[in-house]
């Protein structure tokens, strides 16, 4: 399962600690960021995988989230 994400993420060093957090939730998925797309695409694969989770995680850390469809 992949699931891909439009973000307002800017910074290598913010999607870092993104990741590490996402993973915190997720240890099994992979995850990572397209910054240089004009979206900031967060791609996260694996079996189990919450959307509503990771967009709140997000949005607590003060970031914009939401399903690219």
């Amino acid at each position: 399962m992949v699931e891909v994400f439009k973000t307002n993420v800017q910074e290598v060093a913010e999607s870092k600690i993104i990741i590490g957090r996402l993973l915190e939730h997720f240890p099994h998925n992979r995850i990572n960021f397209d910054l240089s797309d004009c979206d900031r695409i967060l791609r996260v694969e694996g079996d189990s995988i919450c959307p509503e989770t990771i967009m709140q995680l997000l949005s607590s850390g003060g970031y914009h989230c939401e399903i690219l469809l």
